[in-house]
């Protein structure tokens, strides 16, 4: 099974513009250089964030700032956005063309209905979990590395 990393990468640039705040806009080039991802790619993701009605853009070096509560974003959102045929690729089928074989006569057909369900629990998952959980998860773990208890430890002391 595999998701492409645009979904990933979007969620990635979405914690950083909350992060960044409401007033202020994040540039291609800075998430680029956060997500290792190159400009022209986390604009193209600008662009279905935009038209989702996610984020707000506004061209040159102004950059892109999130204008929907993140609350009201899922998962789902996010990946339609960015890749609205993910879902329904995840799970690959092989070539069988023109075979006598019954059995490749017939396996698309037999492996549609489950590779369809598949795909409805995945988009009931990720309907489930919001932006602002992500971001809420983003701040326990870096709120997380502040506490003495998530320190490296001397490997000196005996």
């Amino acid at each position: 099974m595999h998701i492409s990393m645009k979904c990933s990468v979007a969620v990635h640039c979405l914690i950083f513009m909350n992060e960044a705040g409401a007033g202020n806009r994040v540039t291609s080039a800075l998430l680029s250089e956060s997500t290792g991802c190159n400009p022209a790619s986390i604009r193209a993701l600008f662009t279905a964030l935009k038209k989702a009605g996610i984020i707000d853009v506004q061209r040159g070096n102004v950059g892109a700032r999130l204008i929907r509560d993140p609350k009201d974003v899922t998962l789902l959102d996010i990946q339609n956005a960015v890749e609205p045929n993910g879902l329904s690729t995840m799970i690959g089928m092989h070539a069988y063309k023109g075979q006598s074989c019954p059995v490749a006569k017939n396996i698309q057909a037999v492996l549609t209905p489950s590779y369809e369900k598949v795909e409805q629990a995945a988009a009931k998952a990720m309907s489930t979990i919001t932006l602002a959980e992500l971001i809420d998860d983003y701040h326990s773990r870096i709120n997380g590395q502040d506490s003495d208890a998530n320190k490296p430890t001397d490997r000196h002391q005996d």
